[in-house]
């Protein structure tokens, strides 16, 4: 039921259990664990932690402990998070827009000039390229103003962006699937073929883009499993048959397998989705919501009820919590 409502109204529902508010809304001052959205590694030492309702934190001990980073950050309800190589770190929220900062997150600076809604559900950075999926399509910032890549995107919700080796981009998007936009072309063209699930209807909602180093484009859906295009997103096919979970919340690859976060836990293949094995020892919040490597290999997880880190590659999960909880901000949005 779930499904076909999805399909004719959209992604609300669904993305609002996502974010971990489809139960009661929380008071405005009660502490919890943060829900954990975003994740971003700066080296070895220095993770970012964007959360829903509590802001933005900073661990400089790989997560062993953590301090509020949000001077000048107005929005609580963090979404995205990249940063570049020289240290520079982008943070996209639900309501405010995108914010930077230059001195390792002792300040923050709004950065929307240009942007026409301020929903930024995913950051990319591609060398010195920063580029940022909306609710009004996708952006690329040029100096410090936001340009529109280019048109066919208004008013569609992007939830994931990709650019393969040659500069082409790819966009998931929330009801129209995965779009191509070539450097040059005409602009952006729809890529649907196989992508359909076990009825036969076509994957519109797509959550999660990864490109690997073979090229091979990963497709995570709201709830339709993985898809693989080994040909530029012209053809897919369905990877996670075997996957417990159809969920899709990250898919992280290296040169150990493939990773997959769900809304159950997180999974890895080692052989392109015909088996899959479960690695959540430790994990005491299945509701994953982000995973990401830093660059000494260790993986880290952000679920609704705080955040994980593992040395050995999921074997084993250990909670890194300390300071990752606060007063929660007056939700966005109530159900009624």
């Amino acid at each position: 039921m779930m499904r076909c409502f999805k399909r004719a109204v959209g992604c609300v529902v669904l993305a609002f259990a996502v974010l971990g508010t489809a139960s009661a809304a929380p008071g405005p001052f009660d502490q919890q664990a943060a829900s954990i959205q975003a994740l971003a590694p700066v080296g070895t030492d220095i993770v970012y932690a964007g959360s829903f309702g509590l802001g933005m934190f900073r661990s400089t001990d790989r997560g062993v402990t953590w301090t509020k980073s949000g001077e000048g950050l107005s929005d609580p309800f963090i979404l995205s998070l990249v940063t570049t190589k020289d240290g520079v770190v982008y943070a996209g929220t639900f309501r405010g827009g995108i914010f930077r900062t230059k001195d390792q997150g002792k300040s923050w600076q709004p950065l929307n000039a240009g942007l026409k809604r301020k929903e930024i559900k995913t950051l990319l950075a591609v060398g010195d390229v920063i580029y940022a999926g909306t609710s009004d399509g996708v952006y690329r910032l040029n100096g410090d103003r936001w340009s529109v890549v280019t048109n066919g995107l208004d008013d569609v919700l992007v939830h994931s962006l990709a650019q393969s080796a040659d500069g082409t981009l790819y966009a998931g998007t929330s009801g129209k699937g995965v779009l191509r936009y070539k450097a040059n072309s005409t602009g952006w063209v729809r890529l649907h073929h196989g992508l359909k699930d076990h009825e036969g209807m076509v994957e519109n909602f797509i959550r999660v883009l990864t490109i690997d180093p073979e090229g091979g484009i990963y497709a995570g859906t709201f709830d339709g499993g993985v898809f693989l295009s080994a040909d530029g997103g012209s053809t897919w096919r369905p990877i996670s048959r075997a996957l417990p979970n159809d969920s899709i919340r990250g898919i992280l690859f290296n040169n150990r397998g493939l990773f997959v976060a769900t809304g159950h836990g997180i999974f890895k293949t080692t052989d392109k989705g015909r088996q899959w094995v479960p690695i959540n020892n430790g994990l005491t919040s299945m509701a994953v919501q982000v995973l990401v490597e830093s660059a000494n290999r260790s993986l880290y997880a952000g679920t609704n009820a705080g955040a994980f880190r593992s040395d050995d590659d999921g074997k084993s999960w250990s909670a890194i919590n300390q300071g990752l909880e606060g007063e929660v901000a007056p939700p966005p949005f109530l159900f009624r």
